[in-house]
């Protein structure tokens, strides 16, 4: 794929476009790709969740926290670069059957949030309404606001109090002041479990995106695996979404 656009969010992100020479496949909210880095200290791909598909210029968007030599190599690819990436991997977020009055709330921290774009979409063109729940540091690290803004309610919350409410994700009172027929999240895991234990408590059904290392995306390396109702399973074939009564975080 041809980088079209890579934008340095700030220090920490960068928000990288892409486009193939043929029309984008299929892709559903939740799943993920493989990127090749080339020159990278090490040769395993780097799993990176769908953020964004812009179908009216064919362009694949994808979130990245640059953290190590391969994410550093990405933010610094210039439009007109080449980028080997194989996609769609994994399984996908469940659309609930049409009810546009279905209240639907999407909780992402830190990148987690990457996935959460796409899936409001995908949900705002099959007729709902969704909320945002998002989490970060601090103002200067809440990404893509006004993408985020244009699909529905944003409810925001900081761990310094700069933007927002004051504190965690599950802290937030939209939370305790609204009822909710789902929930989506996908962030750090100890963010995840405790969206899980809100969510069980109020008997919302609930599903999680796991982050775990997938470095092949195919099953083959078990550097993914995770413990499961159903035993051990990777996270990359059988996920990374997974419906909280299938994991093991609530016993």
């Amino acid at each position: 794929m041809k980088v079209t656009e890579n934008l340095r969010l700030n220090q920490n992100y960068c928000l990288l476009k892409l486009s193939p020479e043929t029309l984008l496949p299929d892709m559903l909210p939740g799943q993920f790709v493989e990127v090749k880095v080339d020159n990278a200290t090490t040769f395993l791909r780097r799993p990176i969740s769908i953020n964004y598909i812009d179908r009216s210029k064919n362009e694949l968007w994808l979130l990245v926290q640059i953290v190590g030599d391969g994410t550093r190599t990405m933010a610094e690819l210039k439009t007109g670069d080449w980028v080997n990436i194989i996609l769609p991997l994994g399984n996908s977020f469940t659309i609930p059957e049409k009810n546009a009055e279905a209240k639907l709330l999407l909780i992402g921290g830190g990148v987690g949030t990457a996935p959460m774009l796409y899936l409001g979409d995908y949900l705002k063109k099959k007729g709902f309404t969704p909320s945002f729940l998002l989490g970060a540091r601090s103002a200067m690290d809440m990404l893509q606001l006004d993408d985020f803004k244009n699909l529905g309610t944003v409810y925001i919350t900081t761990e310094d109090g700069s933007l927002g409410e004051k504190g965690y994700v599950t802290q937030h009172s939209i939370l305790k002041n609204k009822r909710f027929d789902r929930i989506y999240t996908c962030g750090p895991k100890p963010m995840m479990v405790a969206v899980a234990k809100v969510a069980h408590e109020a008997s919302i059904d609930c599903e999680a995106s796991l982050e775990n290392t997938m470095a092949c995306g195919i099953g083959a390396c078990l550097c993914c695996v995770e413990k499961t109702t159903e035993g051990h399973q990777c996270v990359c074939t059988e996920g990374p979404i997974f419906n909280i009564k299938k994991l093991t975080w609530l016993n």
